[in-house]
């Protein structure tokens, strides 16, 4: 294959234009990026159970909490609501100690790990009833304390916040979390949490956002995904709901507790208590940007359930309708007004006086116009009102849940109708698919012909083999590879694409509702997919403006980028075939001589695995450049040249 690279500019590539998508599926905040490693720490789980426009939810508050040691017996744990520690989350513990049962443990997912070197802070709020003796937190495999501390001063009859730092020489695998009276008696317990030291921010798990780091993201959309509409409206996330005093949000279970249910299972699953604790909220997905230095994407319900899940929704007459519009507006004065509005003294007073200048909102989740879901409608109804107060934001539209179907082609008519009266309508438009690997490959040039006028948010996507719940073989290289072969096209029409994020973001292993996804993890340890690595070429590795090529036959997907301030040029080269690609490279820029390929090849069933993190990851090879040379791809493999131009 012979390809001439020009000195002529093609399309500009908007920075940050690779970035994140995240959403609480697949424990992938709670038990995941959320460094908390208790689970139910309020003793506010939900059950929840049920299919498609018929659930329920019933209390389940000593879910995750045992007496300890099982064996023993004696103590007895009940939940109370009768004199809470606050009223927005009322129920707590009460544990009473026998004589020869003395202690509680959490399930803490699989255990809690302990790492040498670091220390984890436990904290809870506890009042005595009828108990004058101190409190002992551990750590403790098989009955062996690896951890421990004690409270020594007596418990009160007032509710009182209770710190203790554990810390252990060695390393601890899934060990009981243990809180234990040294004298028979009642404690009541609430919001039982335990954080260890290097938790970025203090909030964030610090593998996690490691990898999230390494990816240099332009952007992190949230919080979803289905979670924003909810099972039912009142499932729904609220952001109000999710700042302040992290004590203080309302726990609420997830749209993902329902994933599997069916009849042959009495409509319940082993994530039927899969909850949000909103310990992460709108005010944390804020810092976590400001941390990564992307730019913050929040997706706003607009009265709309879950599509898939139900038909409920608000009628855009009713005055609850309003609500949901008011929270767009409240939002935009959270995170950008200033001290001295309703909600910028509470993002102040939470810590953040600064504006987190929010530029951008996602109008809905995946939504789609039908006979019950008036979409269009709805997203009017907010255009007019966030820019009659906000004119300068700039708004994220739906297109549904695939780019194949009417629901598609129904919303582009509509966005291009009202986008021709008004150009600040929308600002792009989300397109979703999750698509066979073929497809991906076939469709390189799927957005060539697409007209200029709106932009595109390639929201959701990745190349799948197969799909279900804990899949991390579905995440092999033969769907990364289409997935490179696919973003060729991204990057070749920046002009129109101007976001684009792989998702689902997280999954726990052995917690998934949902495969494959881009960094699987464990208790202790976690791995980047070679999806993750991908994304993280083309988000590193990219310029500022596409160049104009002129090739024989386009026997590979390419795509050539430069970064006029850095004088580099990239080159992607991804070669899906079983055979080696010889590539006759031919460029009218001044080359210093010096650069080097990322190289990425493998079978197409390889994956990565805690085991084995990168079994399929860039490898860094130096190349000498030249303005003609000859580049041979084998079988099966993505490349990236970067190779750095003389000064001009």
């Amino acid at each position: 294959m012979k390809l001439q690279i020009t000195d002529k500019s093609g399309v500009p590539i908007t920075k940050g234009m690779i970035g994140l998508f995240f959403e609480d599926i697949n424990y992938g905040l709670d038990g995941g990026l959320h460094a908390e490693m208790i689970e139910n720490r309020s003793f506010e789980f939900m059950k929840a159970q049920g299919d498609r426009g018929s659930y329920s939810e019933s209390h389940d508050g000593l879910y995750g909490w045992t007496a300890y040691p099982a064996e023993a017996s004696g103590a007895t744990l009940k939940i109370e609501t009768e004199h809470p520690q606050n009223e927005v989350n009322p129920h707590y513990l009460a544990f009473t100690a026998g004589e020869t049962q003395n202690a509680f443990t959490n399930k803490a997912y699989d255990g809690v790990s302990l790492k040498p070197g670091l220390t984890y802070e436990v904290s809870f709020y506890a009042r005595a009833e009828g108990y004058a003796g101190g409190i002992e937190v551990s750590v403790e495999t098989s009955g062996t304390v690896m951890a421990q501390a004690v409270i020594t001063s007596a418990v009160g009859e007032e509710w009182t916040r209770y710190t203790a730092q554990l810390s252990s020489n060695e390393a601890v695998s899934y060990g009981d979390f243990v809180i234990r009276l040294d004298a028979p008696g009642t404690v009541c317990f609430d919001f039982i949490s335990m954080i260890p030291s290097d938790a970025a921010l203090g909030l964030f798990r610090r593998d996690l956002v490691g990898l999230l780091e390494e990816m240099k993201p332009g952007f992190l959309r949230f919080p979803g995904g289905c979670i924003v509409e909810g099972y039912n409206l009142e499932n729904r996330y609220q952001w109000k709901r999710s700042v302040g005093a992290a004590e203080q949000r309302k726990n609420n279970s997830s749209r993902w507790a329902l994933h599997g249910n069916n009849e042959e299972n009495q409509y319940t699953s082993e994530y039927s208590h899969y909850n949000q604790s909103l310990g992460i909220g709108f005010y944390e997905y804020f810092l976590l940007c400001e941390y990564l230095g992307a730019r913050p994407i929040p997706v706003l319900n607009v009265g709309l359930a879950c599509q898939f899940q139900s038909t409920e929704h608000v009628g855009v007459h009713d005055d609850d309708f309003q609500e949901y519009i008011q929270d767009a507006l409240d939002l935009l004065e959270f995170a950008n007004g200033p001290v001295d509005s309703p909600w910028g003294r509470l993002r102040s007073e939470m810590g953040h006086p600064e504006p987190f200048g929010l530029e951008m909102i996602g109008i809905g989740n995946e939504q789609w116009e039908t006979e019950h879901a008036d979409f269009f409608t709805r997203y009017d109804l907010f255009e007019q009102a966030i820019h009659a107060a906000y004119p300068a934001v700039q708004l994220i539209g739906s297109a549904g849940p695939d780019v194949s179907s009417d629901n598609y082609t129904r919303a582009w008519e509509y966005y291009r109708k009202r986008a021709a009266g008004n150009p600040n309508f929308v600002y792009a438009v989300d397109e979703h698919y999750y698509v066979k690997p073929e497809w991906l490959c076939e469709n390189v040039h799927f957005y060539d012909k697409y007209p200029r006028d709106i932009k595109v948010f390639a929201g959701e996507y990745a190349g799948h083999y197969g799909n279900g719940m804990n899949s991390p073989h579905f995440n092999s290289w033969g769907a990364a590879l289409a997935e490179a072969a696919f973003l060729t096209g991204l990057e070749r029409n920046a002009d129109i694409v101007v976001l684009a994020s792989y998702a689902p973001l997280f999954a726990r292993l052995g917690y998934a509702q949902w495969s494959p996804d881009m960094i699987w993890f464990d208790g202790e340890n976690s791995y980047g997919t070679p999806s993750y690595y991908v994304q993280q070429l083309y988000s590193t590795l990219m310029g500022t403006k596409v160049l104009q090529t002129v090739h024989d036959q386009e026997e590979i997907p390419y795509t050539v980028s430069y970064d006029e301030e850095q004088q580099i040029l990239y080159v992607k080269l991804v070669n899906t075939q079983d055979r080696t690609v010889q590539v006759e490279l031919e460029t009218a820029l001044s080359l210093t001589g010096s650069g080097e390929a990322y190289v990425m090849q493998g079978e197409e069933t390889e994956v990565n695995s805690i085991e084995a993190p990168r079994n399929i990851a860039p490898k860094r090879v130096p190349i000498e450049t030249a303005s003609r040379m000859v580049y041979t791809l084998e079988p099966k493999s993505f490349h990236v040249l970067r190779m750095e131009c003389e000064v001009r």
